[in-house]
C-alpha cells in the first residue's frame, strides 16, 4: 500500500478486508474507469464483482447475512473504492444509508424483510430527501402523506436520486401531518416511507415514475433521478419504525454516517489525484531534468501530500467517534467540510502538474477534475457544514452566565 494515508490500529481483519478492497479497485477499476466514465455507462460487471466480496453487506450485522463491520472499516474500503472511480462509491453508499438506518430505526419485521436481501445485493438500496426548489432546505418539503385506511397516500415530486433507476428500495422523506397538530415544528411532522420498486425508468410501480437519468457534469455511471409520486399508495408497515414523525431525525443519522462516506470519497479522490501528479512529474522533462526536481514542482507535491494526510485524519477520526456511539455531528461536517475542499484543491494542483495534457481526456485527471465538484455539494453543501460545525461549536464553548 502507498505510505500515505495509513490508519493505525487496525485489526487484522479490517487489514485484510481494505487490501482485498485495493486490490479488486487497481485490478478491477482503475484500468476501465475512464472508458466506462467517458460512455456514461453503468458499471454492471464492477457491482457484481463488489457483490461477491461482500461489499453490500459490510456493516449489516451477521445475523442478517452481512459482515457486521464497522464504520470506520466501510469508511476506508470507500476511500479506496474512490480512488479507482468515485461514481461507484456513491452506488455503494446510498444502499449502505438505507440499510443503516434500517438496522438503526426499522422495525424487526422491517430488518427481517430487507437486511438479508440487501447483505446480499439483491435489494438495492436509494434514498430521497431533496425535492426541485428547496436544495439544503431539508424542513421545507412539500411532498406529502395522507393516511387512508391500512395505508398512505404519498403525492410529490423528489430531487437528486442516486441509483435512483437501478434501486429497488427506495427511503423517502415526506410531509405527514397525522397526529401533528398545526404549528408542529416542520421537522416534526416528517415520515420516511419504505418504497419498494422495480427497477428501471418510467412508471416502476403504480403512482411512481422514475423519468430517467439526469445528465452531469461528471459522477457519471452512476445514475442519479427525479422521482415522481402520484397517488402512490403505501402500507402503513412500511413507514420506517413503525411511527410517524420520526424521518427527519432518521435521515439525519443517515447523512450523519453519509457525511463520513463522502469525506472518505474526498480522500480517495485525493490519493489518486496525488499518485498521478508525483508520476507524471517524475516522468515529464523540461528543461533537462525531471518537472519533479523543479521546486515550484516539489513545493506543489508537498502541499498536495499534507491535504490528503490531514484529510484522512479527520475522516478516521470521525468514523471512529461514530463507531464508539458518541455524537458524531461536528467531526463528520469538519471531515466532509475539509476532505471536498482539500480533494478540489489537490486535484487542481495534479491538472497543474500535467500542464495542457491534463485538458486531454486521455489522461486520467480529466475524469477526476470533473469528479471533484460534486463532493462540495453532495450530503450538505460547505456552507451547510460550516453551520452545522458553528452551532455545534457554539454548544460546546457556550459562556456560563
Amino acid at each position: 500500500m502507498s505510505r500515505l494515508a495509513q490508519t493505525a490500529g487496525l485489526t487484522e481483519v479490517q487489514q485484510e478486508i481494505v487490501s482485498t478492497v485495493r486490490e479488486f479497485v487497481d485490478k478491477e477499476i482503475i484500468p476501465v474507469a475512464t472508458e466506462l466514465e467517458h460512455r456514461d455507462e453503468y458499471p454492471q460487471e464492477i457491482v457484481d464483482g463488489l457483490k461477491e466480496l461482500g461489499l453490500f453487506g459490510l456493516m449489516i450485522p451477521e445475523e442478517y447475512g452481512g459482515l457486521g463491520e464497522s464504520l470506520l472499516t466501510y469508511a476506508l474500503c470507500v476511500e479506496e473504492i474512490a480512488r479507482g472511480w468515485m461514481s461507484v462509491s456513491g452506488i455503494i453508499n446510498t444502499h449502505f444509508i438505507v440499510a443503516y438506518m434500517l438496522k438503526q430505526h426499522g422495525t424487526q419485521e422491517q430488518k427481517d424483510t430487507f437486511l438479508p436481501r440487501m447483505a446480499a445485493g439483491e435489494v438495492r438500496g436509494a434514498f430521497s430527501m431533496s425535492e426541485p426548489g428547496l436544495g439544503s432546505d431539508v424542513s421545507a418539503i412539500t411532498s406529502k402523506a395522507v393516511k387512508d385506511g391500512d395505508e398512505y397516500v404519498l403525492n410529490g415530486q423528489k430531487m437528486w436520486l442516486t441509483n435512483g433507476g437501478t434501486s429497488t428500495l427506495v427511503a423517502v422523506l415526506v410531509r405527514s401531518d397525522e397526529g401533528h397538530p398545526e404549528g408542529t415544528a416542520p421537522h416534526k411532522s416528517m415520515t420516511t416511507f419504505l418504497v419498494e420498486k422495480e427497477p428501471g425508468f418510467g412508471e416502476v410501480r403504480p403512482g411512481l415514475t422514475i423519468p430517467g437519468k439526469i445528465d452531469k457534469m461528471g459522477y457519471k455511471g452512476v445514475d442519479t433521478t427525479e422521482l415522481i409520486m402520484d397517488d402512490l399508495r403505501i402500507p402503513a408497515n412500511r413507514v420506517l419504525g413503525g411511527q410517524t414523525g420520526r424521518g427527519f431525525y432518521q435521515m439525519m443519522d443517515g447523512v450523519e454516517v453519509g457525511r463520513v462516506n463522502v469525506a472518505a470519497r474526498g480522500c480517495g479522490v485525493a490519493q489518486r489525484a496525488f499518485e498521478l501528479g508525483v508520476d507524471y512529474a517524475q516522468q515529464r522533462h523540461t528543461f533537462g531534468k525531471p518537472i519533479a526536481q523543479h521546486q515550484a514542482i516539489q513545493f506543489k507535491l508537498a502541499e498536495m501530500a499534507t491535504k490528503v494526510e490531514a484529510a484522512h485524519a479527520m475522516m478516521v477520526n470521525a468514523a471512529r467517534k461514530k463507531d464508539s456511539g458518541e455524537r458524531n455531528d461536528l467531526e463528520a461536517g469538519m471531515a466532509k467540510y475539509l476532505a471536498s475542499e482539500y480533494c478540489k484543491e489537490v486535484v487542481e494542483d495534479a491538472f497543474r502538474i500535467h500542464g495542457g495534457y491534463g485538458f486531454s481526456k486521455e489522461y486520467e485527471i480529466e475524469r477526476l477534475y470533473r469528479e471533484a465538484p460534486m463532493l462540495l455539494i453532495g450530503e450538505g453543501t460547505a456552507e451547510i457544514q460550516k453551520m452545522i460545525i458553528g452551532r455545534r461549536l457554539l454548544e460546546e464553548y457556550r459562556i456560563q452566565s
